[in-house]
């Protein structure tokens, strides 16, 4: 089903919630006060049509279906907290209008991908063109690793609304750990290393390793990026190792090593 298609079948459901809305009935909630409710039952046959949709388009990974999951468990139908459901669809529709959330396998966007991935390829130009400042004026000098994070975190916003950066991981070996960045409507962490003259290939492997294990834990984690910067060339031809972590964790994982050598 294309784009267009799932937008009609979502614009019905949203006319299906407006009505219900359009129907709330008043009722007394006390003495001298009274209140507007809705048909619980209509509502909740509504809202589990809605999320079987997004469920069967692999959509409900978006922010909107996960707050429209919050209102499974309401005890009252209110018409105010039925709006807010049915707004939650009028956003997603939206969203999906605008390309900001894309109809696609596990609800990722190709193209948002590509940004990711250009994002590390100009990373480097990036960082050299802060260097130059009218008047010599203070900038942004990449000396280490939250530096890197930094500058990232900037460019990431520029593509993705929902960048949550040092987000908890589940435990792994006996405590748990803060990742650097997770897009979760793209189910993508992005872990970020710069490198330094005592880092060998052999040690960055190993950290990799380390970090794709635990990562594998998330449940919001479907793929890895893993941006290690290395503006000095410290790792020389890296290549083979990159390869090798890629083809050994069945596409989870994708390494950018940059600049290029």
């Amino acid at each position: 089903m294309n784009k267009d298609e799932v937008l009609n079948k979502l614009k019905e459901l949203l006319s299906k919630g407006e009505i219900i809305v359009a129907k709330a009935f008043q009722r007394q909630t006390s003495s001298f006060t009274s209140d507007y409710f809705c048909d619980k039952a209509k509502f909740l046959s509504w809202l589990s049509a809605v999320l079987t949709v997004l469920k069967n388009f692999e959509l409900q990974h978006t922010e909107y279906a996960e707050r429209l999951e919050k209102y499974k468990g309401i005890t009252l139908a209110r018409r105010p907290l039925v709006n807010e459901a049915v707004q939650q669809l009028d956003g997603l529709i939206g969203a999906i209008e605008q390309d900001d959330v894309v109809v696609g396998k596990s609800g990722i966007c190709e193209s948002s991908l590509n940004d990711l991935e250009n994002i590390f390829n100009k990373f480097a130009r990036v960082a050299r063109q802060l260097r130059t400042r009218h008047d010599n004026r203070e900038t942004l000098t990449i000396k280490d690793e939250y530096d890197v994070q930094d500058l990232l975190h900037a460019l990431l916003v520029l593509h993705f609304d929902d960048v949550r950066d040092e987000e908890w991981t589940p435990s792994y070996a006996g405590g748990c750990e803060r990742m650097d960045f997770l897009l979760k409507d793209l189910q993508t962490v992005i872990e970020v290393k710069k490198t330094r003259p005592s880092m060998s290939k052999k040690e960055l492997g190993e950290e990799l390793i380390v970090d794709i294990e635990k990562y594998k834990a998330h449940p919001d984690c479907k793929q890895l990026y893993c941006f290690v910067y290395d503006p000095d060339g410290y790792l020389g031809n890296s290549i083979g190792m990159k390869n090798d972590l890629e083809k050994n964790h069945d596409g989870f994982v994708k390494i950018f090593i940059k600049p290029e050598i």
